[in-house]
C-alpha cells in the first residue's frame, strides 16, 4: 500500500476494510474470533472494538503462519475446528462462507482450502494439484517457477483446519523461502507429507475473495461496495440521476422518494430523510437532514443537522454543531457553525453565524457576520425570536439582541440590545458640496447625457 497506515485500517466505502471482514465472519454463525495484530495493534484493536472479538499479539511479523501459530494458546484445546481469513478480503460474504463450512463438515475434511480461478492471478500464490485433482501445495507467486505462473487458480488464504492438526503442521512449517517468513501455505505440503487429505472448495467468485494489496486494489473494491449501496438506495425508493457518480458509504442511511443529483458524496453517520433533493456538486458528512429538505449546489455539511423543510445553498458551508429548524433558509455563500438556527428564520446570502442562536422568524441580512472571536476566546450572539437584522451588520460577542428588535443596516452592534427595539450604530451620513474643480471629469458621452 505504500502507506503509513496498516493496511487493513484503509477504508471501503467509508468503513475500515477489516471490520467487513469480521461482520462477515460474524454473520456466518462462527462463535468465536480471534484477531491477530502486529502492526499498529493498538488501532487496530481500537477499531475491531464494536465487535465481541479477541486479540492475538504477532510479534515480530514473520509470515502469515507465524500468525496463526501465535493463536495457539487460545484455540488448540477448543476442538473442532478453525476457520482462517485474511483481514484483506473485504467482499467476503457470510454466505460463502456458510457455504465453504459445510462442504468442509460434509466432506468430513481436517484441511479444506477456498480456492478460485482469476483471469490475472499475478500475486497470488497458485494451486498445485497431482493429476488425480488432489491438492498438492500451495506456490507463493514469488517463489513460483514459469510453469507454476500459468496456472489461474488460486490460493484465497480462507483456510478451515482441524484445530490439532492446525498447529501439529505448523510445527513442520520452516522459514526456507524467498523472504526467510514462515508461510501458512506450506501446511497444505506439510499434510500431504503426514498423508492428511486436502480438499479444495473452488467457488466462482472472484469478486468476494479479491486481495487488497495495491490502491488500485483498494479502488476496486470500493467500487464494488459503493455499486452494491447505490443498487440497495434506488430497490429501496432513491433517484440517482447518475448513479455511477454517487458516493454513498456504509452506514448512511437515505429515505424514499429523495433524489439525488450528479457528483454528489454522502458519507460517515449521515442520515437522510425522505422527499429530499440533493443537488450536484454536494458534500455531507456525518449529518442528519430531515424530510422535504433542498441542498442545493455546491454545499457542504459536516455534523450538522437541518429540520423539515428547510433549503440550504446553493454553495452553502455548515460547519460542526451547525443546527439549522424547520422551514429555514439558509441561502448562498452562508456559513454556520456551532448555531442553533430557529424554525422559520432565514439568512438568504453571505453571511457568518457562529456560536450564535438564532430565534424563530428571524432575518438575518446579506453580509451579517458574528464576531466571536477576541483572539483568545469564543463567545456567544444571542438573537431573539421574531427580529430584522438589516444587511452588514456586525455582531461583536457577547451580545444579546432581545426579541423582536429592528438592528438598522450597517450597524457595528457592541451592547445588548432590549426586546422590541430598533438599534443603530453607524456614524452620522454628512453631505458637502463639491468645489469647481473637485468635479470629477467625465467623457463627452457623459455631458451629453
Amino acid at each position: 500500500m505504500k502507506s503509513a497506515l496498516c493496511k487493513v485500517l484503509h477504508p471501503v466505502a467509508g468503513r475500515p476494510m477489516i471490520l467487513y471482514v469480521i461482520d462477515a465472519v460474524a454473520s456466518s454463525g462462527i462463535g468465536r474470533i480471534v484477531v491477530v495484530v502486529g502492526h499498529q495493534a493498538d488501532e487496530v484493536k481500537r477499531c475491531a472494538g464494536g465487535f465481541e472479538v479477541e486479540f492475538a499479539l504477532q510479534e515480530p511479523q514473520i509470515g502469515t503462519g507465524h500468525a496463526v501459530a501465535t493463536t495457539r494458546s487460545l484455540l488448540e484445546s477448543t476442538g473442532g475446528s478453525v476457520l482462517i481469513v485474511p483481514g484483506d478480503v473485504p467482499l467476503i460474504q457470510p454466505e460463502t462462507i456458510r457455504r465453504f463450512r459445510e462442504f468442509h463438515e460434509d466432506h468430513g475434511s481436517r484441511l479444506t482450502i477456498l480456492t478460485c480461478v482469476f483471469e490475472d492471478p499475478s500475486g497470488y500464490g497458485r494451486i498445485v494439484r497431482s493429476d488425480a485433482g488432489g491438492v498438492l501445495r500451495i506456490v507463493e507467486h514469488r517463489d513460483a517457477s514459469s510453469a507454476e505462473k500459468e496456472i489461474r487458480e488460486i490460493n484465497t488464504g480462507i483456510y478451515f483446519v482441524d484445530a490439532a492438526t492446525l498447529f501439529s503442521l505448523l510445527e513442520r512449517v520452516s522459514a526456507e523461502n524467498a523472504q526467510g517468513e514462515y508461510y501458512l501455505t506450506d501446511i497444505v505440503a506439510e499434510a500431504v507429507k503426514a498423508q492428511v487429505p486436502v480438499h479444495g472448495f473452488r467457488a466462482d467468485l472472484s469478486d468476494q475473495v479479491m486481495g487488497v494489496n495495491t490502491r488500485a486494489d483498494l479502488a476496486t473494491a470500493n467500487e464494488v461496495v459503493w455499486g452494491k449501496i447505490r443498487e440497495s438506495l434506488m430497490l429501496d425508493g432513491v433517484t440517482l440521476l447518475d448513479p455511477s457518480s454517487v458516493y454513498v458509504d456504509h452506514g448512511v442511511s437515505v429515505g424514499s422518494d429523495t433524489v439525488i443529483h450528479p457528483s454528489v458524496t454522502l458519507c460517515g453517520n449521515t442520515r437522510i430523510g425522505g422527499s429530499c433533493t440533493i443537488e450536484p456538486c454536494v458534500f455531507i458528512k456525518d449529518s442528519v437532514i430531515g424530510e422535504g429538505v433542498k441542498v442545493m449546489l455546491g454545499s457542504r455539511m459536516d455534523s450538522a443537522s437541518i429540520g423539515d423543510g428547510t433549503a440550504v445553498g446553493p454553495m452553502a458551508h455548515l460547519r460542526p454543531e451547525a443546527r439549522i429548524g424547520r422551514n429555514a433558509r439558509i441561502g448562498n455563500f452562508v456559513e454556520v457553525k456551532k448555531t442553533d438556527f430557529g424554525d422559520n428564520s432565514k439568512a438568504a446570502h453571505l453571511t457568518y453565524l457562529g456560536d450564535s442562536t438564532v430565534g424563530k422568524d428571524v432575518n438575518i441580512g446579506c453580509g451579517t457576520i458574528t464576531c466571536n472571536y477576541d483572539g483568545k476566546k469564543k463567545h456567544r450572539t444571542i438573537i431573539g425570536d421574531g427580529c430584522f437584522v438589516g444587511s452588514d451588520v456586525q455582531f461583536v460577542a457577547p451580545i444579546e439582541i432581545g426579541e423582536g428588535s429592528l438592528i438598522g443596516a450597517g450597524s457595528t452592534i457592541t451592547k445588548d440590545v432590549p426586546p422590541r427595539s430598533l438599534a443603530v450604530a453607524r456614524g452620522k451620513q454628512k453631505n458637502y458640496p463639491l468645489r469647481k474643480g473637485q468635479l470629477p471629469e467625465r467623457s463627452g458621452e457623459d455631458r451629453k447625457s
